[in-house]
């Protein structure tokens, strides 16, 4: 009788392979992954600091070091190149570097369809050719034609990228879009489209901008995970990059929004009401904490529940920030809440 191979657990080896870091704390050495945010989130400006940083060998941000300095492949789908050529002198600028000296490969073709299988044997020839460290694609929704939501369809594109991370042992990085109003969810929720995404990165990173405050989060399958980094896009003459905040430059802004303003924040994207379940799942919340909280934004006038569940009132672009009390956290002002108010009915 054939059996599968078993091991008692104690017998296990603890000689196993550690994290691997090709941008410390970033990106791990042969990760494949999502860089995730709303669109004027500067996703593209990260993207372009890593390519920087791993063709040159020097720290990422001018923070987190790199471990492997090696080539780079970057199919920029939205940007002109002369755009990109721009932005990438910006970053060679901030960093004392010399662009013509790094080995950044841009690929110039005006499409890459990766549900094609002609498009696919491209890319495998061009990674073959260049033997990149790292694969830059941005963003993911020009490089295919099919739904995003559909988690079969994503999952096939996927696999390519992961086949074509194992078969030249590459980093892989896909920049990709937060849906709209996503910023009151996990990072990793708030990504468009099938939870494959998410699912599928040995590392993922996220931008997030609230006022005029970018900030980083990192995300990663066998390494610990920072939140809420904060990031400035600094200009020197006609240059642009990105860079660390000071906590002296950067707006104060707590490591979590309060369960209000995550509440409003996720309202504020919708033009619809939504009911109970609904917010609950936006906020990524406990009904009991958002039932609590929503009863003390009802109390107050900042959320409105009608029969077909909770809405912002008109014209409140920011409704939490004038209205609520200071350290409003939940139901955090010592009142009873009216139990009547919150129900997955509406």
């Amino acid at each position: 009788m054939n059996l599968l191979p078993v091991q008692r657990a104690a017998e296990l080896s603890i000689d196993g392979p550690q994290t691997e870091w090709l941008i410390d704390e970033l990106w791990g050495e042969d990760a494949v992954g999502i860089l995730g945010g709303e669109p004027k989130c500067c996703k593209s400006f990260l993207a372009l600091d890593m390519a920087v940083s791993v063709a040159s060998g020097t720290p990422c941000l001018r923070q987190f070091p790199v471990r492997r300095k090696g080539t780079v492949l970057f199919f920029p789908a939205e940007d002109s190149l002369a755009v990109v050529r721009r932005r990438l002198e910006g970053i060679c600028a901030s960093a004392g570097l010399d662009l013509a000296a790094l080995a950044i490969e841009v690929i110039t073709a005006p499409a890459l369809r990766l549900d094609l299988e002609s498009d696919r044997q491209l890319l495998r020839n061009t990674v073959e050719t260049f033997k990149p460290r790292l694969l830059i694609l941005d963003p993911l929704i020009r490089l295919h034609r099919l739904d995003e939501n559909d988690a079969s369809q994503v999952a096939g594109l996927l696999s390519f990228l992961r086949k074509l991370q194992r078969s030249f042992h590459l980093a892989i990085v896909v920049v990709h879009h937060a849906r709209k109003g996503g910023n009151s969810a996990r990072p990793g929720q708030a990504l468009r489209g099938s939870s494959e995404l998410h699912g599928w990165g040995d590392s993922n990173l996220y931008m997030r901008r609230r006022g005029q405050q970018l900030t980083l989060s990192t995300e990663h399958r066998a390494a610990p995970s920072r939140d809420h980094i904060p990031l400035e896009l600094l200009q020197q003459a006609e240059a642009l990059s990105l860079s660390l905040c000071s906590p002296d430059d950067c707006e104060q802004t707590g490591p979590n929004p309060s369960t209000a303003q995550r509440i409003c924040d996720a309202l504020a994207g919708l033009d619809h009401p939504v009911t109970v379940a609904e917010l609950r799942k936006l906020c990524a919340m406990r009904t009991a904490s958002l039932c609590s909280a929503l009863n003390e934004l009802c109390e107050q006038g900042i959320v409105l529940k009608g029969s077909e569940g909770y809405r912002l009132p008109s014209g409140h672009s920011d409704p939490v920030s004038p209205l609520l009390p200071i350290g409003f956290e939940g139901n955090g002002n010592g009142k009873q809440p009216a139990t009547t108010l919150c129900s997955d009915g509406g």
